[in-house]
């Protein structure tokens, strides 16, 4: 089962899992949306790696994914809000990942808690 994490103990998330992994190396947020919704609305990295690939993109890239990050590398998965995060992230956790989360209410949830200046849409 995978976690569901709120957008507002993500940072305690992040720093509990980086404190786990090379100095140099950061959990990544894997954002599943369209690129024009990454364009209208994103977050802004820190102390995370932002990586987007849309939904339909995963399971053609899933072999890249675990080349590029490794199956232990924690990934925070995000969507508008929270539902295909959540099917990519049971996806990733079936492909072999050990660390996903779903973070819950997607964006949206991210801009009420934790940055107002992310436009909703």
């Amino acid at each position: 089962m995978i976690s569901q994490l709120n957008p507002s103990d993500f940072a305690a998330w992040r720093d509990r899992v980086a404190a786990g992994l090379a100095p140099t190396v950061l959990p990544v947020v894997l954002d599943v949306r369209e690129p024009w919704e990454v364009q209208t609305a994103s977050v802004r990295e820190d102390g995370f790696s932002l990586l987007a690939l849309p939904m339909r993109e995963v399971p053609s890239r899933l072999a890249e994914l675990k080349d590029m990050l490794g199956t232990d590398h924690p990934i925070a998965c995000l969507c508008h809000h929270g539902m295909r995060s959540l099917q990519v992230a049971n996806y990733l956790a079936q492909g072999g990942f050990a660390e996903v989360v779903n973070l819950q209410g997607g964006i949206d949830a991210w801009t009420q808690q934790v940055d107002p200046s992310v436009p909703r849409y």
